[in-house]
């Protein structure tokens, strides 16, 4: 990896531990079917959408759910907002980007 650009190696890490959860990789994948990146997914969007998808596909409580998107929220993946009783889900175009390019880069590194 001498040849590598400098890699924040503690950013991928900590994403990768968050999908690294089938839960939250479910969800992920979940969120990025229902949701175009960079666009915000309301939570009664997501009701329909979504969490009701989710609910019925983990079959999770709705706490636990609850802390698997604020584990995806903390790592980067996904950006939640409150507006009022109202939570705004959105998948952060900026990280899909981040590991996009980590991978792109390493098949165009040389052995």
């Amino acid at each position: 990896m001498s040849n590598c650009r400098n890699i924040n190696l503690d950013h991928y890490a900590a994403i990768f531990k968050a999908l690294s959860n089938p839960h939250r990789l479910q969800i992920f994948t979940i969120l990025t079917g229902c949701c175009e990146p960079g666009t915000l997914c309301s939570t009664d969007e997501m009701m329909s959408c979504c969490v009701g998808d989710l609910d019925s596909q983990l079959n999770i409580a709705s706490s636990t759910l609850s802390h698997h998107l604020k584990e995806l929220s903390h790592a980067g993946l996904i950006e939640m907002q409150r507006n009022g009783k109202q939570v705004f889900c959105s998948i952060n175009p900026s990280t899909l980007a981040d590991v996009i390019d980590l991978f792109s880069n390493a098949r165009s590194t040389p052995n």
